[in-house]
């Protein structure tokens, strides 16, 4: 697996590079310090997975991604920074990036990638716990272009807004088992594999 690492503090790409290289799964052909740097060598390399950090000189990450994902709609982009603001974790989702770590979660780094290279989305465990939170104040979306039944969107609603199974059938009036059964079928519709994608499926449509 081919991955480029950006971050304008050289002391990081070098030892990120040592990190991941570690693994025999994990290549790093190239490193750059800029938003600029992650556009330009994207293009030339076309790597598995973007791992990059935010606040950089020239262009920062989130411009950077963007610019990516609109003429590669498929790149996998992997944010790690220091910063954990709620504007750069909202931008990051709606942007479409596929996960957003915080730098002191080194040690789940590998994991994340290779969940990022697997499909999946990854949020740090800070994260993914405020996203709740961050659908404050955002207006319901309108989903209706992915035919969920008025059930099915109000569980999609509960689950983004952080309620367990158990919770979601005491508000819905349902067992467990059937609030399971209908999770399963959202799923299969949106085409998205957790609890965790479903939420942050339902805040970028907001």
């Amino acid at each position: 697996m081919n991955l480029i690492l950006i971050d304008d503090d050289f002391l990081v790409t070098t030892a990120l590079k040592t990190i991941l290289e570690a693994d025999p799964e994990l290549r790093v052909p190239a490193v750059g310090a800029s938003g600029s740097d992650a556009v330009s060598l994207y293009d030339q390399l076309r790597p598995d997975i973007l791992l990059m950090d935010i606040r950089m000189k020239d262009t920062d990450g989130l411009a950077a991604a963007q610019a990516i994902l609109s003429k590669y709609p498929d790149a996998k982009i992997l944010l790690l920074t220091t910063f954990s603001d709620d504007e750069y974790i909202v931008r990051a989702l709606k942007i479409g990036a596929k996960g957003y770590l915080l730098k002191q979660d080194y040690s789940h780094l590998i994991p994340a990638i290779k969940a990022v290279y697997n499909g999946q989305t990854v949020f740090g465990t800070e994260i993914t716990g405020r996203l709740p939170e961050l659908l404050c104040g955002h207006r319901d979306p309108d989903l209706r272009e992915f035919r969920l039944s008025e059930k099915e969107l109000a569980i999609v609603k509960a689950v983004a807004a952080g309620q367990s199974n158990r919770e979601i059938a005491e508000s819905q009036y349902l067992s467990e088992g059937t609030v399971r059964n209908y999770l399963s079928a959202i799923l299969a519709k949106l085409d998205l594999r957790d609890r965790t994608q479903l939420a942050v499926f339902y805040l970028t449509h907001s």
